[in-house]
């Protein structure tokens, strides 16, 4: 018996990324970045739907205001979903040509923490940013050659981010202003364990990362050890995200691109025998 099911739909994602939970829908988000795409899937009564994008699109947060932020390869954007898909570009930083925004997530405070890439992944180019509620935003940290992650310890306090090149994941803490303090190496990943890509917090503490290249998503305690491992029938796991009414399930996105694999690019549910927490919308 598999310790995972997917998610029934015809169409596999090239590059599934950004899920997140709208805990007043019952509905997951996801995107798939080459394909530029948004899916939208019902937990309850199963519907699936899906919206195309002008652009290259990393990740969807829902916005405490209605609607979406969206990273496009461009920047940041308000996205609606009612119905057709509508974007409008909103204060963000300018990307340079051949660089994307990758992947991102919300703090206790609703502040979204996002970072950027080299589309070529062959420098040391990227950065990491922080928008606040009333529209600011601000570079806190560079470089990553392939910025990742991020997530938050459940007090705030803590960011974690990886640069998934290097194989690293980092610890920095969090002051009052929004400022970082100075990296730490958290997690080192060998060489077997594939690269470390989205990750997101459970109830205890315990950081989730999906790893690329090694088919499996791990919990790690709060110090860093690696003490639960789920194998998934894919090889370039993505990104993970608790849902459900309890936020008993975990869903993990997949890619497609590069490998001959007959479930590559589906999004898969396992029983992770913990509990998650709500990721806050975006306040702004």
């Amino acid at each position: 018996m598999n310790d995972w099911t997917i998610l029934p739909r015809l169409r596999r994602d090239i590059l599934g990324e950004g899920i997140t939970y709208n805990a007043q829908e019952g509905s997951l988000y996801w995107v798939d970045i080459l394909g530029q795409r948004v899916n939208k899937y019902d937990l309850a009564t199963n519907a699936y739907h899906e919206w195309g994008m002008p652009d290259l699109i990393g990740w969807i947060i829902p916005r405490a205001a209605g609607g979406f932020l969206a990273g496009l390869r461009s920047g940041f954007h308000r996205l609606e979903l009612d119905g057709l898909a509508r974007v409008s570009a909103v204060p963000s930083p300018v990307i340079p040509n051949g660089h994307r925004l990758n992947d991102a997530s919300t703090d206790h405070l609703g502040r979204i923490w996002a970072g950027s890439m080299g589309m070529a992944e062959d420098g040391h180019s990227g950065a990491l940013f922080r928008l606040d509620p009333d529209g600011q935003w601000q570079e806190v940290d560079a470089p990553y050659r392939i910025a990742n992650g991020p997530a938050h310890s459940l007090d705030g306090r803590l960011l974690y981010h990886a640069d998934s090149a290097r194989g690293l994941v980092y610890q920095m803490s969090v002051h009052d202003d929004g400022s970082l303090g100075p990296r730490a190496v958290h997690i080192t990943f060998p060489s077997e364990w594939g690269s470390p890509d989205g990750m997101t917090i459970d109830a205890e503490d315990g950081l989730w990362i999906a790893h690329w290249g090694a088919g499996c998503v791990s919990r790690f305690d709060p110090d860093g050890r690696r003490e639960r491992v789920i194998r998934l029938p894919a090889s370039q796991v993505t990104r993970p995200c608790f849902a459900g009414e309890r936020f008993d399930r975990l869903f993990v996105t997949s890619a497609s691109v590069g490998v001959d694999e007959p479930l590559a690019g589906a999004v898969f549910e396992v029983a992770p025998g913990v509990r998650g927490v709500p990721q806050k919308p975006f306040a702004g």
